[in-house]
């Protein structure tokens, strides 16, 4: 393959940070996790982080928190990858589907509102490629529905929205720093969230439900194996491995970020006016992350074909999560038309000049 849709970028600074972790003797939750904490806290204007160890666990955590009675409809989307809505049905919750936007791929809001019922308890808002959903007019409909919102920041780590870092503006915010996002740790997740009930709840919650980790008794003038268990919990806890590539990381996510928008420049400029392909709207109140750069085409079959034969890395994202198994088939005219054509092309901080160039001219040249 001569251009990869992803390839992960670690700094020197990460990999020191992680051999230092690697020499210490101590590589499990413990004190680079609690710094990262509250370095990314900090950086997203939120009051808490809760290190994990996916996103996806950041959002079944999110919604066991809730502790809505099984059936609850949470209101979702059909444009994303299968974790969002997996994480609702651990919870044995039922998801409801609503359409997209076709020219953002983040959710409807007036389809949200059609789909509320007296059974709604929650949503879960993507923000699809790293581009910010209508945050302002989707916490206003559940506001004054009483309807929890939970944000799945997967794509939208260092976007921002009216001025605003995605993870500041509503009480549960999921990111993922597996090893192709933005923030690079390998893997692992976190979700920030303003009650200081819920972050000391998420502390228990990620380590099973014990009620003091393992560095804390460790730590002490001897070690203390006692402990509680006040509730059921998972094993979802960050390790400080991770954490210390994310702190080393977190110092370059904006740079890094100002690199995927130049490249994204570059697409647009290239791709405007090249027929059979349609240009993803920037609005100027929100500024992406370009965890991905999707653009829609006119028979994709063929494109796919051309990118392959050019040694082109291509995604789709995403088949529409409906039309999984375990999941309700539903009636959603702007998701079918929208999967049936999006395609990511390569964005990733390993791309050259020439790369792009290269993807760009060979689009042009027809499919």
């Amino acid at each position: 393959m001569r251009v990869s849709l992803f390839r992960p970028s670690i700094s020197e600074a990460a990999i020191q940070n992680a051999a230092a972790v690697l020499r210490s003797g101590w590589l499990g939750l413990g004190p680079r996790t609690k710094e990262f904490e509250e370095k990314f806290a900090a950086y997203v204007g939120a009051p808490h982080c809760v290190g994990l160890n996916s996103c996806t666990s950041a959002i079944h955590l999110a919604l066991h928190l809730l502790d809505l009675p099984q059936g609850s409809e949470v209101i979702t989307t059909p444009l994303t990858f299968v974790s969002t809505n997996h994480a609702i049905l651990y919870e044995k919750l039922t998801p409801v589907f609503a359409d997209i936007d076709r020219e953002t791929g983040n959710l409807l809001v007036a389809d949200v509102a059609s789909k509320i019922t007296d059974r709604t308890r929650a949503m879960i808002v993507v923000h699809y490629g790293g581009y910010p959903a209508d945050i302002d007019e989707l916490y206003s409909l559940a506001r004054d529905r009483g309807i929890a919102v939970i944000e799945d920041c997967a794509h939208a780590c260092g976007a921002t929205y009216r001025g605003k870092r995605v993870g500041s503006h509503g009480d549960f915010h999921a990111f993922s720093f597996h090893a192709v996002k933005n923030l690079p740790m390998g893997d692992g997740g976190a979700l920030t969230v303003r009650s200081p009930h819920h972050d000391a709840r998420l502390r228990r919650l990620r380590w099973l439900g014990i009620d003091k980790d393992t560095y804390r008794r460790t730590t002490s003038a001897s070690y203390d194996w006692d402990y509680d268990v006040p509730e059921v919990g998972f094993k979802y806890h960050m390790n400080d491995i991770e954490a210390a590539i994310g702190l080393a990381q977190l110092d370059v996510l904006d740079s890094e970020n100002a690199r995927r928008a130049e490249i994204a420049a570059s697409y647009r400029a290239a791709l405007s006016s090249v027929g059979g392909i349609t240009l993803m709207p920037q609005s100027p109140d929100r500024a992406s992350s370009f965890h991905l750069f999707p653009v829609l085409v006119d028979g994709r079959e063929a494109f796919l074909a051309r990118m392959k034969e050019a040694g082109i890395g291509i995604g789709v994202h995403y088949r529409r999560n409906d039309e999984y198994p375990m999941y309700r088939k539903s009636h959603l005219p702007n998701a079918e038309w929208f999967s049936e054509r999006v395609v990511s092309l390569p964005m990733h901080l390993c791309l050259t000049d020439d790369d792009v160039a290269y993807v760009t001219s060979t689009i042009a040249s027809g499919w």
